[in-house]
């Protein structure tokens, strides 16, 4: 025994420094590779063993690991005490009602991975990526484009109506009952078609898409199809498929916007004069898309029983209720203006509405107070498609018609699209349009699987628009004045108008960012932060010992999966089976996942139910996660599309914004997330070593000249980007008018190139090249066809950058 003695206290002597080492990098690894709690007792007995640590000491451990790997003993002896101080210390958050309705909603989905630390991205990859079935694309090649010929905007905009033809033709093709189900008389309609028609439309008319998308996202029919009694839907489905009946949803009010929860209008319970429940009704609603011409109202109110008629006390909850316009009381027939984009946006007001409770609640009586719960799983899978549909439409013509403006439209002798600072604005729009579509088949491949994914969604309507938003403010600069003088050739200023529509609805993004995307998902998508709060509410020792515990071996393995990644630059990271080039971006998301999974339990440690005060750090989370999601869409998209070698530069570029976003977001938590009596080494040392070895930067400038290249040429990608939206070829029409001066012009462009090789070459004088077309053809420079087509594209391209101009009479009735 002394021999052995005597040998510890000689090796640490001379080795202490490189045991210590070894032992941190032995619990590193351990916790690397998600080991189980019996790894990590036989590695610490292993280390202490190792120090010569004395018997007594190795003795107390040996009690304390056996309590804590026996998990009735640990919920006993610790986890009894840890419950009762945090409860006493109010250190959980308090989540309200409504704020649990949100949280159940829907379901989690590739987020939980990503908030993992160490997400799977062989599975994260291979996520359906739906197409349309042969009856959904014969609706599109059909319908849909029928639709979309008898739709002008300038019109549309003059006339502030729709025309009564596209009104026939959607209630004669069911566009308003596309997720009815068929036996209801319904399309039933898959998530992607729903998507794909919405993208076309607003390719065309923002007002007709708004009009169209509205009863096919929250509203009377998605509520009945997934919540209504058999009488209910057999009353209202088929009529409102057809679109004998038009419905309208009232949500929102003067005092309740994002806070829906806090909505004033009321019903109160009541039994009529033959016995049967009743409800009185009153309410005051704004911003109620379709209101002045329903002839149904789904109705949100808060609903009372101060009889206790249904035994569920006085204030039963928010309910959802069907009423028909014509009910007495029922106030209809003005509108807002949004914007000028005339579809019906409307106030609505009722009062003392009387209606037969088990007919008007949704789901009968049976339904009272579920209407949160219902509101917030139908916006779970909504969000995911109509707005985020209505962006990438938007994003796709802005696409096609800004690359042809900047082959067309020539300053200093040069088309404007070869400019470095057109260039800029011009990959950006691109790279948008290529990024949207990834997104968006992304989240559709969840919903038509049946996932209702509430965070995802979020991310999809806030990024989304907040892109759309940034594709026509760089479409407007390059446009310049053929962007800002409106009229039948601009196709692109109503997208600029609507803009702010789509930053507003369906929760304002400002909040959507702030408390949803992180504020919901911190919790939703944590692998046991909800479990934690659920189990300690109820008082259950076993779960919340099971969630507690789970949690900190999660922290702990992050923590050891984020020094060991980032030390490695995210090469100990496993990849999948991807392009090479692409190997680099999972590595990186790996280790943005760990480093973020670790973060948000320290903030969640360090500000407890006070996070969701803190939206700027809220904020920059949600961005961190989100360009998480987004990457890995795009990442999604490369690889389904068959690793094409045009899509590199898309693809690269915006990967590497999404990476450089990551580590703005990262770069903001570190200088702003206290830590009591550690910040200056949070900040400090921990925030300056992730600037010096940062996920990511900004992409070069070489692949933005790449994007905006192949957006200058005919076919390819540029098709591609633009697949989906209505382009029509009429030359009477503003795109058929651009898109044949854009294609004139690219085949001109190689004869003007022989003119400007003899330029150079001495064979022509040094003059304009428009100067010089007689002489190149006498010197065979150029043939005749190849002059022609020059003088061709000379008069289509002046043709294409025209715009509109009226008279005053014509300007002031327009007006009137």
């Amino acid at each position: 025994m002394d021999s052995i003695s005597s040998f510890y206290g000689m090796f640490l002597e001379n080795y202490t420094g490189l045991w210590v080492l070894g032992s941190v990098v032995l619990l590193l690894f351990v916790g690397f590779f998600s080991s189980p709690l019996i790894v990590w007792a036989i590695a610490l007995a292993a280390i202490l063993v190792g120090f010569g640590a004395p018997t007594w000491l190795l003795a107390v451990y040996a009690v304390i690991a056996i309590i804590f790997l026996i998990t009735p003993l640990r919920a006993a002896l610790v986890t009894s005490g840890l419950l009762a101080f945090m409860k006493k210390m109010q250190f959980l958050p308090k989540i309200s009602d409504t704020e649990k309705a949100a949280l159940d909603a829907g379901a989690v989905w590739v987020e939980k991975d990503l908030f993992s630390g160490n997400p799977n991205f062989g599975n994260l990859l291979k996520e359906d990526y739906p197409q349309l079935t042969a009856e959904e694309q014969a609706f599109m090649d059909g319908p849909v484009n029928n639709l979309c010929k008898v739709l002008d905007h300038w019109k549309i905009h003059k006339d502030k109506d729709i025309p009564k033809e596209a009104w026939d033709i959607i209630k004669k093709e069911k566009f308003l009952g596309m997720i009815i189900p068929k036996e209801y008389g319904g399309l039933g309609f898959s998530a992607l078609a729903h998507s794909e028609v919405i993208m076309k439309i607003s390719s065309r008319s923002l007002s007709t898409a708004i009009t169209v998308m509205v009863p096919n996202s929250l509203g009377p029919a998605e509520l009945l199809a997934h919540y209504g009694t058999d009488a209910q839907k057999n009353r209202y489905l088929p009529r409102l498929a057809t679109g004998d009946e038009i419905p309208c949803f009232g949500l929102t009010e003067p005092t309740a916007g994002s806070d829906a929860g806090s909505i004033t209008s009321t019903g109160v319970l009541f039994k009529g004069p033959d016995g049967k429940l009743q409800i009185k009704l009153n309410w005051n609603k704004r911003w109620i898309t379709l209101a002045a011409i329903s002839t149904t109202i789904g109705l949100a109110f808060r609903l009372r029983d101060p009889e206790n008629l249904l035994g569920k006390g006085e204030d039963v909850g928010i309910t959802c209720a069907l009423i028909p316009s014509s009910t007495p009381g029922v106030v209809l027939g003005r509108r807002h203006d949004p914007l000028g984009i005339p579809f019906y946006n409307c106030p609505t007001q009722g009062k003392d509405v009387i209606v037969n409770a088990e007919d008007a609640i949704i789901g009968g009586v049976a339904g009272a107070g579920k209407g949160w719960l219902m509101l917030m799983e139908c916006l779970a899978a909504g969000r995911g498609i109509s707005l985020p549909a209505q962006a990438t439409g938007g994003a796709k013509l802005a696409a096609r018609v800004v690359s042809a403006h900047s082959l067309v439209r020539r300053q200093f002798g040069m088309s404007i699209g070869r400019f470095e600072g057109v260039e800029e604005p011009l990959a950006r729009i691109g790279a948008a349009a290529y990024q949207l579509e990834a997104m968006r088949r992304y989240c559709l491949g969840a919903i038509d699987k049946g996932i209702k994914p509430g965070v995802i969604t979020a991310m999809q309507k806030y990024y989304a628009t907040e892109m759309g938003r940034q594709v026509i403010n760089d479409s407007m600069d390059i446009m310049g004045g053929a962007g800002i003088s409106m009229g039948p050739r601009n196709v692109l200023a109503e997208i600029y108008i609507a803009t702010p529509i789509g930053i507003t609805v369906e929760g304002a993004n400002i909040l959507t960012r702030t408390l949803m995307i992180f504020g919901q998902g911190a919790l939703r998508a944590h692998p046991f932060a909800y479990a934690e709060v659920k189990t300690a509410e109820a008082g259950d020792l076993k779960g919340f010992d099971r969630a507690f515990w789970g949690h900190i071996g999660h922290v702990i393995r992050n923590t050891c999966r984020a020094v060991l990644l980032s030390c490695s630059r995210g090469f100990l990271a496993s990849t999948p089976d991807v392009h090479p080039q692409m190997k680099v971006y999972v590595r990186r998301l790996t280790w943005t996942s760990a480093t973020f999974a670790l973060l948000s339990d320290v903030a969640m440690g360090v500000l407890g139910g006070q996070l969701k005060a803190k939206q700027k750090i809220t904020g920059r989370f949600a961005d961190i996660l989100a360009n998480m999601y987004m990457a890995t869409a795009i990442l999604r998209r490369f690889e389904y599309e068959g690793r094409r070698e045009e899509d590199l530069a898309f693809a690269h570029y915006n990967l590497k914004r999404c990476m450089a976003n990551i580590q703005t977001g990262f770069d903001g938590i570190f200088d702003n997330l206290k830590i009591p009596g550690l910040r200056w080494f949070f900040k400090g040392w921990i925030g300056a070593w992730s600037r010096i070895n940062s996920v990511g930067s900004q992409a070069s400038d070489g692949w933005s000249h790449g994007i905006a290249a192949a957006m200058l040429k005919e076919g390819g990608i540029r098709e591609r980007l633009s697949d989906g939206i209505y382009l029509p070829t009429d030359r009477n029409e503003a795109i058929g008018r651009l898109e044949h001066a854009f294609s004139v012009t690219n085949k001109a462009e190689a004869a003007e190139k022989k003119v400007k090789k003899a330029i150079r070459e001495g064979v022509l004088p040094k003059k304009k090249v428009h100067l010089l077309l007689d002489e190149a053809l006498q010197k065979n420079v150029i043939t005749q066809d190849e002059l022609k087509l020059i003088q061709e594209s000379d008069a289509v391209r002046y043709d294409a950058i025209l715009v509109d101009d009226f008279s005053q009479e014509e300007y002031m009735s327009r007006h009137s």
